[in-house]
């Protein structure tokens, strides 16, 4: 793949990073990426993958924008308000970087169409905050094989991880990487909301670009990926750790030989 002047000119601070270079890029202008929830944490990741050069973003999500999405969902501006996100999300991709290919998705993915749209891109960011459509996205990224990049807000704090169960099928357990379910087995009863309890809006685009930087390493081979590690952001003290996952064996979904 060749690259016209105007594109050599656009990533030249990529083509001369080491770890990035000229094979890196043609590898990120190859790349399909699908962005599942262009929100909080969509946005910043679209928009930076986006300027990065990938080459085909699929963004899915059956929302439309309101207001109260304008303090941190980056991708959108008020003349977007009642838009359906996916194609809101599609025109400002394009205008930021007209080499990139958009697939708008105005759907709810869910058991029983995750994997066949997962099937059809190399890597998967999800960025939503229903925990079903997290077990949906992760079951269709392990079953198809492609590592998912999932990432999580609330109020203060952040986390990103990197879950490749689906590249270690087949092999003894010590050996598996673990899946989203490994994490969070059940859906906690519990669980919070950023509608309920807030979030910082900056926080968004710290670990949506976490989420765009993961990925980047993951299509062109640089440095080591988040894989079977959590890395948790405490924005409050200004403060981040990161902590090993193992698989589990009783894992419902990746659990089994």
């Amino acid at each position: 793949m060749a690259f016209s002047d105007t594109e050599v000119e656009r990533y030249a601070r990529h083509v001369v990073l080491r770890e990035i270079g000229g094979q890196g890029q043609q590898k990120l202008s190859a790349a399909r990426v699908l962005i599942v929830g262009a929100g909080g944490l969509g946005s910043p990741a679209a928009l930076y993958l986006a300027a990065a050069g990938v080459g085909a973003i699929g963004v899915a999500d059956p929302d439309t924008v309101a207001l109260t999405n304008l303090q941190r969902q980056v991708l959108y501006g008020e003349s977007d308000l009642g838009r359906l996100k996916a194609l809101a999300a599609a025109h400002r991709i394009c205008e930021l970087n007209p080499f990139v290919d958009v697939e708008p998705i105005p759907l709810a993915l869910g058991a029983e169409n995750a994997a066949r749209f997962v099937a059809g891109y190399d890597v998967v960011l999800d960025g939503t905050d229903d925990f079903a459509t997290r077990f949906a996205v992760n079951a269709g990224c392990h079953a198809e094989g492609k590592p998912l990049v999932s990432g999580a807000l609330g109020r203060w704090s952040g986390q990103v991880g990197v879950f490749a169960s689906g590249l270690t099928k087949g092999r003894t357990i010590a050996d598996r990487n673990p899946c989203y379910r490994c994490l969070v087995r059940e859906i906690p009863p519990d669980a919070e909301t950023c509608a309920v309890v807030g979030v910082l809006g900056a926080l968004a685009g710290v670990v949506g670009s976490m989420m765009a930087v993961e990925a980047v390493k993951l299509i062109t081979g640089a440095g080591e990926p988040l894989i079977g590690r959590l890395l948790i952001y405490d924005a409050l003290a200004a403060m981040a750790r990161t902590v090993t996952l193992k698989p589990d064996a009783e894992c419902p979904v990746c659990g089994s030989p």
